[in-house]
């Protein structure tokens, strides 16, 4: 799905403070999608206690210098400004309005199940762009297309348009990886990955919130931005957030903010603060979700990942990752829909849902 940033152990941290004067931050890649990006990039400290899970190190997801670092250098991500109308609420709807269906939303995420291997490139991926863009029209949206060419592959971003105003991203991606390479079962490494959870959820929240949200209403203009080239990195060559990053640098204008959606369907969903996010974007969708009693958002910090967002802070925009990291599946052939669950999808939809009402324009 991902590349992501394994949190370091406590005393290996300070050590690294004690010898480091300044904290750098990482610098934004070139203006072009076939950019060089690093495989292999490094550990973000915690930023508030208790101290972040270490996640166990498999060769086959890093590179074995990497890995045996002792001392990494600590980075951090930008921290751009949040405008405040995204801070403050306003008067929203009753609770009782909301509309996004987490059944509807499982009904999307079976839908893109029938098309298997979705890797960039194959009949599957073509399939599931041509839905994603039927789907979005019939729900009323604009929808474009942003064709890109990677290591001799062609690319497709889709973008559904609607409102006017502050331009506001909702995005996730839809491509899926193409090996299994997690998979506990050596012999089954070669075999794509189905992407029930890593995919598919993202987009069928997306997808589910274009039926209820109104752009018009909330005095913006929304972006549903369904990425491509996300999950194939250090196959073949390949880099990680390929899609996102091409988009990210050819925006013709700044948005307010980017939120990603990723892998967030698990029946049992925790989805903690990702410590890349921007803090008080986060802090203003955890709140959300408090105030609608969903516990499956963890107000605590667990995990730093190189994921869709990235592209976008680094573009100085503010942007933060709702994901849960915590899914033994993840890149292996047991990805399937059976670990997808409605409640989550709704968990999810209605807190993305009451967060936009209440951040409408006056």
């Amino acid at each position: 799905m991902l590349h992501i940033r394994p949190q370091r152990w406590l005393c290996l941290l300070c050590l690294l403070l004690v010898a480091c004067s300044s904290v750098q931050p990482l610098q934004p890649d070139s203006a072009t999608a076939t950019a060089t990006q690093s495989a292999a990039e490094t550990p973000v400290a915690p930023s508030a206690t208790p101290e972040p899970t270490e996640i166990p190190v498999s060769p086959s997801v890093f590179p074995s210098d990497v890995a045996s670092d002792p001392l990494p250098t600590i980075s951090r991500m930008p921290t751009p400004a949040v405008p405040e109308s995204l801070l403050t609420p306003v008067a929203p709807l009753p609770i009782a309005d909301l509309q996004f269906s987490g059944e509807r939303a499982l009904t999307i995420v079976a839908d893109q199940m029938q098309w298997v291997p979705r890797h960039t490139g194959t009949p599957g991926w073509q399939q599931t762009g041509d839905y994603i863009i039927e789907q979005a029209r019939a729900a009323g949206w604009q929808v474009e297309e942003q064709r890109f060419e990677y290591r001799g592959v062609e690319g497709r971003n889709i973008i559904a348009r609607r409102g006017a105003g502050p331009v506001l991203i909702l995005g996730a991606h839809y491509d899926t990886r193409k090996y299994a390479d997690r998979d506990p079962d050596e012999a089954r490494r070669q075999e794509p990955v189905p992407g029930a959870n890593d995919g598919a959820s993202g987009v069928a929240v997306l997808l589910e919130l274009a039926r209820h949200i109104d752009p018009d209403r909330l005095g913006r203009e929304v972006w549903l931005a369904f990425f491509d080239v996300e999950d194939n990195g250090e196959i073949d060559g390949w880099e990680w957030t390929v899609g996102s990053r091409y988009m990210a640098e050819h925006l013709p204008i700044k948005p307010d903010a980017m939120i990603l959606v990723d892998m967030i369907g698990d029946a049992d969903l925790q989805i903690y603060h990702e410590t890349n996010s921007t803090p008080a974007l986060r802090d203003s969708i955890w709140s959300t979700a408090a105030e609608l009693g969903y516990t499956q958002f963890i107000p605590e910090p667990k995990y730093a990942m190189i994921d869709d967002h990235v592209p976008f802070l680094q573009q100085g925009i503010a942007a933060v990752d709702l994901i849960d990291f915590d899914y033994p599946p993840w890149h292996t052939v047991g990805d399937t829909a059976d670990k997808v669950s409605a409640a989550s999808l709704e968990a999810v939809g209605r807190t993305l849902e009451r967060w936009l009402e209440t951040r409408a324009q006056p």
